[in-house]
């Protein structure tokens, strides 16, 4: 019989994003307490993250991003077993697929805590029949929900407007960060750097981004940190456009806080998110952010104070807010320094960690409870 309660958390994907960052950093306090299993498909950092923090990777085959019906009907069997023999007490999902596949696997294996975290609702990102198709599946796991946990108090609001989430069930964590480490040095004079993190697809809308960057002023470079499948396109992009001098496609890394403290401003360029890590990270290293005013970036950036906000898919005022950065190195100092001060004071990694664990905590009292006589 184990003595520590067995949490299985699945993602879709281990590749480098949000979602996995999150998981990543969530683990060396869930591991304390917690036998913790971390399960997801293909190629990437987060299983070895998990490893090294003391939880057990298992690497899943058939639960994949892309809708099919054959392949997920496949997900779906290979999660219940995975449950099944795991048995554990709390199934903690993230990330769409993952999500519905995760909560209808859990409550077909008989696991009574179902925990959903919502990075971005992703009937937000999409449009049309896909949009109406996952907005139709999460009001189907809706009742099999024992928590829904929003990262921003946007995503609690949209999902209950639009009965994707239970009020009473849904709860709000927000993402947080480690801000130990000491705010880089950035000298005057210098050509200042643009810099932009996050998988090369939708909802980021990289391609925004680079015709903003056409519109401003020579005397700048730009980094676009993060791979995915528009980068084919991103790349066509940028040589139609004559940029090929000025922005560099750095690719996925693993030294992003490296990228971020050799930058002078930080940019999100995205049509949809939940409360982007990037954004909170970038704040902590003491970077101003232009990001756009969607999901729960303007809870982490406010207008005027710890950045700047603009409408999404506007190249012209997403142009306009960075070039006003970028000609002022006062203001750029400013807004970093009120960014790094919100993040220390409402972003902490540890308060998100233990709020988990909190949740955690008191489902198992409350099955406990039920369970008694």
């Amino acid at each position: 019989m184990r003595q520590r309660p067995r949490v299985l958390i699945v993602v879709t994907l281990a590749e480098t994003g949000g979602a996995q960052t999150y998981v990543a950093s969530l683990l060396p306090a869930l591991v304390e307490q917690f036998d913790v299993v971390v399960a997801a498909h293909g190629p990437g950092p987060l299983l070895e993250s998990a490893q090294r923090a003391g939880a057990r990777p298992v690497a899943l085959e058939h639960v994949r991003r892309p809708l099919s019906p054959w392949r997920d009907l496949r997900g779906l069997l290979e999660l219940i077993a995975l449950f099944r023999r795991e048995r554990p007490d709390i199934v903690h999902t993230n990330s769409s697929k993952a999500g519905v596949l995760g909560r209808l696997a859990a409550a077909l294996s008989g696991v009574s805590i179902r925990i959903f975290t919502v990075h971005g609702w992703a009937f937000a990102a999409h449009g049309g029949v896909a949009a109406a198709l996952y907005l139709w599946a999460e009001r189907m796991m809706r009742p099999l929900t024992t928590v829904t946990i929003c990262v921003a108090e946007s995503e609690r609001a949209s999902g209950v407007a639009t009965r994707a989430c239970d009020p009473k069930r849904t709860t709000v964590i927000r993402n947080g960060v480690d801000a130990s480490a000491p705010v880089p040095i950035r000298a005057d004079g210098r050509v200042p750097t643009v810099v932009a993190v996050g998988r090369l697809q939708r909802p980021k809308d990289p391609l925004t981004l680079v015709r903003a960057l056409r519109r401003l002023p020579a005397g700048f470079s730009a980094v676009i940190v993060g791979d995915g499948p528009e980068r084919a396109a991103l790349e066509a992009e940028i040589r139609r456009l004559g940029l090929e001098g000025a922005i560099v496609l750095a690719g996925g890394r693993d030294d992003v806080r490296d990228a971020l403290a050799r930058a002078d401003v930080f940019v999100l360029s995205s049509t949809s998110e939940g409360l982007p890590l990037s954004i909170l990270e970038a704040m902590a290293v003491g970077l101003p952010v232009v990001g756009s005013s969607v999901g729960g970036v303007p809870e982490a950036v406010e207008d005027g104070v710890t950045g700047l906000l603009v409408p999404p898919r506007d190249p012209v005022r997403l142009a306009a807010a960075l070039e006003r950065l970028l000609a002022d190195p006062a203001l750029r100092r400013r807004l970093g320094s009120n960014g790094r001060e919100r993040v220390l004071q409402r972003f902490s990694l540890e308060a998100c960690q233990q709020a988990h664990v909190a949740v955690y905590r008191r489902e198992l009292a409350r099955r406990r409870r039920a369970a008694s006589p």
